[in-house]
């Protein structure tokens, strides 16, 4: 962060230059059921995308996957021309077969990565196209295809960054990034942001954390309310988070916020209220024995978690 810039709590800089609110907003789930197609009301995505802004979110995360394309279109119809301090942030790497293909109950493949760089290319271009953007301010490559080697997958991205596509380059994980994934991709770009499964009951992740708070690289837990499993009606938070005042929605956001100052959050949701719940975790304040509480509560609980399986070939 620039000298010149007074620390604050709530903010993060991605990549030394691109300061964001840490409570951001995830638009994946604005778009139709098992994230296939358009909105199923465009006129309510629109309002949750406008209502966030409103509220403080100066970062938004979405993928060329989600739709596909529909969830980038709706984000540029509700908010172009951008505000100045509105940081988009999207993804590429991941094929869709079709509206199956991310349903559980389909028993479909969940991951199937594709990190050609002519692929890549396309995707970027199709990505400003469908933003309405000239440069991306945040690009991830959203799985490492196994396949392809990983110079040609960060070389591609490292071209359209020369080029003044791409700002700044990070690294998603299915269901995570590992620090030999990330000490790889390194070693062929300058790796600002990691975006992994991570949230206050699933901490697999935990080394990535540290190490992303160690090295001044933004950490986006995905899934930071759990899959939705963690903030319904019979939520296992719900006692807990009742203790502090907050909702189970509010609790797992305030605790990753307080966990590390390396934590970008982008909980999703398809209801203004719901967001403007959301947005009030950042009025929670945790002392050091609050988190001790709270992580040992949850520990407790055995709260059982959830991970998405790479596509078996």
């Amino acid at each position: 962060m620039s000298t010149n810039t007074p620390y604050n709590p709530q903010q993060l800089t991605i990549g030394g230059d691109m300061t964001v609110n840490r409570l951001g907003y995830g638009a994946m789930h604005l778009t139709g059921h098992g994230m296939w197609g358009p909105p199923e009301d465009p006129d309510q995505a629109v309002a949750v995308l406008r209502r966030a802004v409103e509220l403080g979110v100066t970062f938004i995360d979405t993928a060329d996957s989600y739709g596909p394309g529909d969830n980038e279109r709706i984000i540029r119809k509700a908010l172009h021309p951008y505000p100045d301090d509105l940081v988009i942030s999207t993804k590429g790497g991941l094929l869709r077969s079709g509206r199956d293909d991310w349903l559980e109950d389909k028993g479909a493949p969940y991951i199937t990565p594709c990190g050609r760089p002519e692929y890549l290319r396309q995707q970027v271009e199709l990505s400003l196209f469908n933003l309405g953007v000239e440069r991306i301010d945040l690009y991830q490559l959203h799985s490492i295809d196994p396949t392809v080697p990983l110079a040609d997958q960060f070389g591609e991205l490292v071209r359209l960054q020369q080029e003044g596509k791409i700002r700044h380059i990070g690294l998603s994980g299915q269901p995570g990034v590992t620090l030999d994934d990330l000490a790889h991709a390194n070693a062929h770009a300058e790796i600002t942001a990691v975006e992994n499964l991570y949230n206050i009951v699933d901490r697999a992740g935990e080394d990535v954390v540290r190490h992303a708070e160690q090295h001044n690289v933004a950490f986006i837990p995905w899934f930071p309310l759990g899959h939705g499993g963690l903030v319904g009606p019979d939520s296992p938070l719900r006692p807990i988070a009742e203790q502090y005042g907050a909702t189970p929605a509010q609790l797992a956001l305030a605790w990753l916020l307080h966990h590390s100052p390396a934590t970008l959050l982008i909980p999703g949701t398809t209801s203004v209220s719901h967001l403007e719940l959301n947005m009030k975790a950042t009025g929670l304040h945790f002392s050091a024995s609050d988190m001790e509480a709270i992580t040992a509560a949850v520990d407790a609980a055995e709260v059982p978690v959830w991970r998405p399986e790479p596509a078996v070939a």
